[in-house]
């Protein structure tokens, strides 16, 4: 992927320097009522890989809200090290993400508020509760952050079999996928419908909101392709192999030997991958629309 060179985003927040114990307390899991082992696996699986804060996916799985976690006070916001070559890499893949949303919103009459990145060790608070590294790459609707701890890069490497920096970019993408989604108001009606719902519909609407991510994710990298040119031989292959890998079908096989299609929360290997390509092939983001009809 060629991004050395390009602009920078200047909307991430470095809090790497904080500590582990700078998030505010420990990951409070179901807000305090009854929750099972196994419906906590599924919501920290679920979450850990290019998905929305695990703690929202618990308040679905309870029919309940968000649980609640005690914020500390954040220190003033840090920007990277100007030497640190992999917080340049998400700085200008973020930026590359807000030039092409700012020029999608901007056809459509409207404008695109940037989102805040934060880089983290371990722990951090968030306005969705406190996040764990563990839980992998998350957005926050609360307060329109994206969060990783750039040690996932590793697991995706080494764990995941998805190694590459266009795979990391799509990590990224994604993310901003559903930062897009909160803007268009999407991620609320979305929200107020799994408070409606059952466990296996509420997993239904998170499916299909975390294949329109991937969507969009396919979005960003057609548009920065046509401005940029930043896409290298095999690029495509190592987004398209890292969909694939994290699909639920796929993890569910890696961890316990068996399909539960009724567990899935973000889509199948092959689900993940085609929305991802169509984002890809298109453009559209009207094309994304993941919640019309009933096959995915």
């Amino acid at each position: 992927m060629k991004w050395e060179g390009n602009r920078q985003s200047e909307n991430v927040e470095d809090r790497r320097g904080e500590g582990p114990g700078s998030g505010g307390g420990g990951f409070r899991l179901g807000g305090g009522r009854g929750i099972g082992v196994g419906t906590i696996v599924v919501a920290l699986v679920a979450g850990w890989i290019f998905g929305i804060n695990p703690l929202t996916i618990l308040g679905a799985l309870e029919g309940g809200g968000l649980p609640e976690a005690p914020m500390a006070q954040q220190a003033p916001a840090q920007r990277p090290p100007a030497d640190d070559k992999m917080a340049a890499f998400v700085a200008t893949v973020l930026a590359d993400t807000e030039d092409v949303w700012k020029t999608q919103f901007g056809a459509q009459g409207g404008g695109y508020r940037e989102p805040k990145l934060v880089l983290f060790r371990g722990a951090t608070s968030t306005a969705c509760g406190a996040g764990q590294a563990a839980m992998g790459p998350f957005y926050c609707p609360g307060d329109q952050k994206v969060y990783i701890d750039l040690g996932f890069y590793e697991t995706m490497k080494n764990r995941l079999g998805a190694p590459g920096d266009f795979a990391q970019a799509y990590v990224i993408a994604h993310e901003v996928g559903h930062h897009v989604q909160n803007l268009m108001g999407i991620t609320d009606k979305v929200d107020s419908l799994r408070q409606r719902s059952s466990p296996e519909q509420g997993n239904a609407l998170s499916v299909r909101l975390e294949l329109q991510a991937d969507c969009f994710a396919g979005v960003w990298a057609h548009h920065a392709q046509r401005s940029r040119q930043i896409l290298e031989q095999g690029d495509i292959e190592e987004a398209l192999n890292a969909a694939a890998q994290i699909g639920d079908d796929a993890l569910q096989r890696k961890s316990q030997g068996t399909v539960v299609p009724e567990s899935f929360t973000h889509g199948t290997s092959a689900q993940r991958v085609n929305w991802f390509k169509r984002g890809l092939t298109g453009g559209n983001p009207r094309e994304c629309n993941t919640f019309e009809g009933a096959r995915l």
